[in-house]
C-alpha cells in the first residue's frame, strides 16, 4: 500500500524572508534542486510547449531557480516577459539582471497565488515544489484557474514514495539546517503519485502528461489542444 498524502506546515513558509534560518534554507534548496536536477526536468517539460510571450512561475521565491531554467530555455524562447509570483518580493537586482541578460523582462507579482491567478495574463504557467503545499480543495481551485488563464502548464513536485521519504531523512548529509531537514520530510509526505493531478484537471480539451522523473520528482504537464 502506498503512502497516504498528508500535509503539515513547512517551516520556511512561516519564517520572515530575512531570517537567517530562512536564508540558509533557501541556499539548501538550491543544492537540493541541483541534485534532483529540477531545472533540467522543468526546462525539458517547458521546451515541449510552444514558445510563450508571457510566462508565469507561481510560488517562485527569490527567482533564482527560474533563472536557471530560463538560461536553458532562452535559445528557444526569445523575448519572454516572465512573471515571478510569490507572497513576498525577494527577487534580487542580480537575479533581475540575469533575466535581462537573456533578453527576458522580469516582473514580480506579490500576493497570495490563489488571489492573484484570476488577474494573471500568461500563455504558460509553471510551478516548482509548490502544489504540494495546497490542500485538496485549494489544489483543485488552482488547477481550475490555471486552465482558464493559460494554454500550457507544467509542475515539478515531490514524489510521494518510500524511496523519496528515505532520501528526505538523509538531507542532513548535505549539511542542511533544521528548517530544511523538517521541510524535506514534510514535502515528500505531501507529494504526488500516479495520476493524482490529472484527476483534478478540470477540462477534457487538454493533452495531459503525468508521472515520475528521475528518482524523486513527480511531473505534470497540460497543453491545450488546438481547435
Amino acid at each position: 500500500m502506498g503512502l497516504s498524502r498528508t500535509l503539515e506546515p513547512e517551516l520556511l513558509d512561516l519564517l520572515p524572508p530575512d531570517d537567517p534560518r530562512a536564508l540558509a534554507s533557501r541556499r539548501d534548496l538550491q543544492r537540493i534542486n541541483l541534485i534532483m536536477r529540477q531545472q533540467t526536468i522543468m526546462a525539458g517539460l517547458l521546451q515541449a510547449l510552444p514558445p510563450p510571450r508571457r510566462f508565469a512561475d507561481l510560488g517562485s521565491g527569490d527567482g533564482r531557480f527560474l533563472l536557471g531554467v530560463a538560461r536553458r530555455l532562452a535559445p528557444y524562447w526569445p523575448k519572454v516577459t516572465v512573471q515571478i509570483v510569490d507572497r513576498q518580493d525577494i527577487v534580487s537586482p542580480e537575479t533581475r539582471a540575469g533575466f535581462a541578460a537573456l533578453g527576458w523582462e522580469c516582473v514580480t507579482v506579490t500576493g497570495d497565488v490563489l488571489q492573484v491567478l484570476p488577474y494573471l495574463d500568461a500563455d504558460v504557467i509553471a510551478v516548482n515544489l509548490f502544489l504540494h503545499h495546497l490542500r485538496q480543495t485549494d489544489l483543485s481551485h488552482l488547477l481550475s484557474l490555471v486552465a482558464t488563464r493559460a494554454r500550457g502548464f507544467v509542475a515539478c513536485e515531490p514524489r510521494r514514495s518510500a524511496a523519496a521519504l528515505l532520501a528526505s531523512h538523509l538531507v542532513f548529509a548535505l549539511a542542511c539546517n533544521a528548517v530544511t531537514r523538517h521541510d524535506a520530510v514534510a514535502s515528500v509526505r505531501a507529494g504526488f503519485v500516479g495520476r493524482e493531478l490529472s484527476q483534478l484537471w478540470p477540462d477534457a480539451g487538454w493533452r495531459l502528461r503525468e508521472g515520475p522523473a528521475l528518482p524523486f520528482t513527480h511531473v505534470f504537464s497540460a497543453q491545450r489542444r488546438a481547435v
